[in-house]
């Protein structure tokens, strides 16, 4: 049987795109006729299937980052999954026709890339992706990424291992729900206490929360039982860092985070998508869409405002991308 012929690339595309920083509902626009990315030798091309929006997203399009950011207009997104379509010429792990998935930004804050996820193709470096586990649908496997990696980068700066106690600050969000699942089930943690809303309590007992704290009722620094880690996804390491025992750490994700805490911004890398694809394979760890998820492309906007609420429980997800 003759091989299906491949669709041709077109030099121009749809894209969501914005040329002055701002508010996402003032600033992000549907552009129908983008021309698409250079590809670089060590890049492959991708047909973009769905995305994952992140706070990420709309701080740089407020203009947060604008001293290291790279020259607008900017199409946003930084996760991404989809099937590459070419490859550069030093590219070893991919061919087309490939199912891959990647937070392509190695360097979030650093000149991240001026042609995001959200859009038909996006040019994306080899290092920062890593096959896309069957078991996962395209929407379920773009919400993985740059949360999944930045749960694990921060439970291993703050030394996490098994026997070790935990409280994650924001248990129900999309890096909280990641650090809940990894702390149990690829590091065997000895207890996970985490904090949610009251409607979320029974999601962080799914996840294998032990101990779940309604933040609108209880605060989790006046407990008597302190911890070895505290990972905070919300920006409150001042009160964080009461509920350590001696010795204990505090990592967070919210600049500016207060010393002794360990704040970092993630480094994508593919090679951390594979080494956690077991767990993912597996069922163990999954990735878990907000109910409102998937939006449409053409709902972009409602995404984002819809995340800027902060109300979302995991990740938002745009899909399908036509």
């Amino acid at each position: 049987m003759a091989a299906a012929p491949t669709p041709a690339i077109p030099s121009h595309m749809k894209a969501w795109v914005y040329s002055e920083y701002g508010k996402s509902s003032d600033v992000l626009r549907l552009d129908p006729n983008f021309p698409l990315p250079h590809l670089k030798d060590d890049q492959v091309l991708l047909k973009v299937a769905a995305a994952s929006l992140n706070p990420v997203d709309y701080k740089r399009m407020a203009g947060f980052f604008k001293d290291t950011d790279s020259p607008l207009p900017c199409v946003p997104g930084y996760d991404v999954a989809g099937v590459v379509v070419k490859v550069g010429s030093e590219v070893k792990k991919f061919k087309a026709g490939d199912e891959v998935y990647g937070d392509i930004n190695e360097k979030a804050l650093d000149h991240p890339k001026v042609v995001g996820s959200l859009a038909e193709y996006t040019a994306v470096e080899e290092k920062v992706l890593a096959h896309k586990p069957p078991n996962l649908s395209f929407p379920e496997a773009a919400a993985f990424p740059l949360a999944m990696e930045t749960a694990y980068e921060g439970l291993e700066r703050a030394g996490f291992s098994a026997g070790k106690s935990i409280l994650v600050l924001g248990g129900a969000g999309g890096v909280g729900t990641f650090v809940i699942q990894l702390a149990k089930h690829v590091y065997g943690a000895s207890k996970i206490a985490a904090t949610s809303s009251t409607g979320k309590l029974e999601l962080l007992r799914n996840l294998g929360a032990d101990l779940r704290i309604d933040y609108t009722k209880d605060k989790y620094e006046d407990l008597p039982e302190k911890f070895d880690v505290v990972y905070d996804t919300v920006g409150e390491t001042e009160r964080a860092l009461k509920a350590i025992k001696e010795g204990g750490k505090v990592v967070t994700i919210v600049p500016p985070g207060n010393p002794p805490a360990i704040i970092f911004i993630l480094t994508s890398d593919g090679s951390n998508l594979e080494k956690l694809r077991p767990h993912v394979e597996n069922g163990k760890v999954k990735s878990i869409l907000d109910p409102k998820s998937p939006f449409p492309f053409s709902q972009t906007k409602e995404a984002f405002a819809y995340l800027e609420t902060n109300r979302a429980t995991g990740k938002v997800v745009v899909y399908p991308i036509p």
